[in-house]
């Protein structure tokens, strides 16, 4: 009974010994590996953050930020040697766009998401895209023009996002007793602005440029000049993935390096009259890596 026992447990020990370098190759595969298998290249967008990343009126994916990613794309395929590969849009929301890339349902995440290092716990981040600081919106007759005019209002945040934290922060060194009512997308963050079910809704202020530009009547929002944090972007890509990461920076760089950048910023952004901000030249010249 204890021989018969002991060789069980032998055998179970085996069977996990050798079962175990198929488990680590899986865990370990990179998403240069996962593309080439599969022949599709997964990338995650946002709907509602125009006019980085957002639908179009026929329901494709827009914006700045998605440009990057096609650009990226073509990268891609042009390092693996493998025209057939397939590029593939998911749209993402807040909650879930970091989880989407480390769980590997994308490949790499396009939209409107600021680098930190808490993030950078279960993802990691390409060169920076995008440089913006968190503002807020408010209905133009509401007389509200500066953070402080924000004492005693309730203010729209969404959930997922810097910003709630990046306000609270605010609002408490500055002692602003402002109410914080998080809610679950820009869609309905508007939606209760337009209807005056709170006074205000902050984000960073390229998105807000966006809101204003796709509301049906622009002059009815006003936007402040005043920002309370430091928003800078990148694409979000899977952590420890060095290989894909180097692809991705490469393709960026390129773009930097040869001043396509300049042809889609104004596509997208430059179009409604907004120029880039000293900090975002500087960024783009920072990145400007040599080969």
């Amino acid at each position: 009974m204890i021989r018969n026992q002991v060789a069980a447990g032998i055998i179970l020990c085996l069977s996990m010994i050798l079962h175990t370098p198929t488990v680590l190759a899986a865990d370990s595969q990179g998403t240069l590996d996962k593309i080439a298998r599969s022949g599709e290249f997964v990338i995650g967008y946002r709907t509602d953050a125009s006019p980085l990343s957002y639908e179009n009126a026929d329901g494709q994916p827009s914006g700045y930020s998605v440009d990057l990613c096609r650009r990226i794309a073509a990268a891609v395929k042009d390092h693996l040697g493998i025209d057939s590969i397939e590029t593939k849009f998911v749209a993402v929301k807040s909650e879930d766009r970091i989880s989407s890339v480390s769980k590997g349902k994308i490949d790499i995440e396009c939209g409107s998401t600021t680098i930190t290092l808490s993030r950078q716990e279960e993802v990691d981040f390409t060169l920076p895209t995008f440089v913006t600081g968190g503002s807020v919106l408010s209905i133009s007759e509401s007389g509200i023009q500066g953070l402080s005019d924000l004492a005693g209002k309730k203010v729209a945040v969404v959930k997922g996002t810097t910003t709630v934290e990046q306000l609270r922060t605010y609002f408490q060194e500055n002692l602003i007793d402002a109410e914080i009512v998080i809610l679950k997308n820009r869609e309905t963050a508007m939606n209760q602005l337009s209807k005056g079910t709170v006074d205000a809704f902050a984000s960073d202020q390229i998105v807000l440029i966006g809101q204003i530009i796709e509301a049906l009547y622009p002059k009815k929002y006003s936007l402040m000049n005043e920002t309370f944090s430091y928003e800078p972007y990148g694409l979000v890509v899977r952590r420890n993935d060095a290989d894909f990461r180097l692809v991705v920076n490469r393709a960026l760089t390129r773009l930097y390096r040869s001043g396509q950048h300049i042809e889609i910023y104004n596509k997208w952004i430059g179009r409604i009259g907004v120029r880039p901000s000293p900090v975002l030249g500087a960024m783009y010249q920072i990145s400007t890596i040599p080969e």
